[in-house]
């Protein structure tokens, strides 16, 4: 089997794309928008994740303490939008992960064309970023966050 099929059926089972906020006063909006693209696995597959790094030519290996796997991630824009979407374009996810996908897509080419930065840009890409992973839990509540915007 080629490895892209493979990685976007593994990615269906083990994956997550996410985008967290995280208030900062330096930014003109007081927040930080954070995509993320990871696949977490025990250490007896970490095989498995240098893969799929090799694969990417980006990202990096962690170890998670709190759920004791190694978490493989994709944090900046730039391999987020040219080499990780393009890849779940060109193999598309068959589960419910490809609805989150489609809002993370969305949210990552409106922060590549900067709109992150304009207040009501960033409410929307709040609201749009709340209705992923509905079982996750975030640090900051949705209402606090557009609270903020509008001081």
């Amino acid at each position: 089997m080629e490895f892209g099929s493979y990685l976007t059926g593994f990615v269906d089972g083990e994956g997550c794309f996410s985008v967290s906020f995280n208030l900062r006063s330096r930014f003109s909006t007081g927040i930080e928008v954070r995509p993320s693209f990871s696949v977490s696995q025990k250490k007896y597959s970490l095989d498995v994740l240098k893969r799929i790094q090799d694969y990417f030519h980006c990202g990096g290996i962690r170890y998670c303490s709190n759920d004791g796997t190694y978490k493989f991630e994709v944090r900046t824009l730039s391999d987020l939008t040219q080499k990780v979407i393009p890849h779940f374009k060109m193999y598309p996810l068959q589960t419910a992960k490809r609805f989150d996908f489609e809002k993370f897509e969305q949210i990552c080419q409106m922060m590549k064309q900067n709109v992150h930065l304009n207040k009501k840009a960033l409410a929307s890409i709040i609201e749009i970023a709340y209705r992923m992973n509905l079982a996750g839990t975030r640090r900051n509540s949705k209402e606090k966050l557009l609270r903020l915007l509008t001081r």
